[in-house]
């Protein structure tokens, strides 16, 4: 046959066939799905992974090798797996019996080599939560009961305690250690090697040796979009809680004259304050 007379592909075609070939899943026969588990079509799973019966894997999700997802796990869409991470694992908590607990992770986020994260337990609510577009660098460690917000890092090692609350934009520096039922408000960065056993207030600065505030976390204000004016204020309302000799009860009355104007963000340094179950960080 002539070449010429065959059908020549499109250069659109060529791309379409493209994009298929990289959007299809697949499943490498060196892994175990368990019968049971629901696998949207687009997930890659590399080799020497185990997915237990009960996980369910959004679209684009990866797996790159020796990934472990179990127990009653259901995984958003495009979530990255790295080589060694364990998700979804019972908690290791003598109260454990086996209840069927959960572990729930929005969209986006990547879980870099040897992360873990643990199913809830009846004492809390039964869940662990992840949100979206998050990053879990190597060996971080989220416990049981932990709820974990949206646009987070965690630098290599640090660890979450159970029961831990932990906001938007939050960033850990590595090796950082949260005691259980601790809160971490929005926007707050702390710093590396901290060990936190109180609550920390939305947009504060975290230092160690010892640990203690050490102003506001600027920088990652004014790179999520906050702007000068209210940043100012924010600081403003800093110093009447850490520079000032008030006592919290007091400091919360001058915040509460402080914002008259009913500011969105100073509002949520005062509701950060006002939820604290454990005390704040001073």
């Amino acid at each position: 046959m002539n070449p010429s007379n065959q059908v020549q592909p499109t250069i659109e075609a060529l791309r379409d066939a493209d994009k298929a070939h990289h959007s299809a899943g697949y499943i490498h026969p060196s892994s175990i799905v368990e019968p049971g588990a629901k696998i949207h079509a687009s997930v890659k799973i590399g080799p020497f992974c185990t997915v237990g019966k009960h996980v369910e894997l959004g679209p684009g999700c990866k797996l790159t090798s020796h990934v472990v997802i179990r127990g009653n796990t259901k995984v958003g869409e495009n979530n990255v797996f790295y080589q060694f991470s364990t998700i979804g694992e019972t908690p290791p908590d003598k109260k454990y019996g086996g209840e069927r607990t959960r572990l729930e992770i929005g969209h986006n986020n990547v879980f870099r080599e040897c992360m873990t994260v643990h199913l809830g337990t009846v004492q809390g609510d039964g869940l662990t939560s992840i949100g979206s577009n998050n990053l879990f660098l190597a060996y971080t460690h989220i416990a049981h009961d932990c709820k974990v917000g949206d646009h987070v890092i965690f630098a290599n090692n640090a660890t979450l305690a159970g029961h831990v609350n932990i906001g938007n934009h939050v960033n850990l520096g590595g090796f950082v250690k949260i005691a259980q039922f601790c809160t971490v408000g929005d926007f707050s960065y702390i710093g590396g090697d901290c060990g936190i056993s109180k609550d920390i207030p939305a947009f504060l600065k975290i230092a160690r040796a010892p640990e203690r505030p050490a102003g506001l976390n600027s920088v990652g204000m004014a790179r999520a979009g906050i702007v000068k004016a209210d940043i100012a204020l924010i600081k403003e309302a800093y110093r009447l809680v850490y520079m000032r000799r008030f006592t919290t009860h007091e400091a919360l009355s001058a915040l509460g004259e402080l914002n008259k104007t009913n500011n969105r963000y100073l509002t949520q340094f005062i509701e950060s304050i006002e939820a604290s179950q454990r005390g704040i960080i001073r």
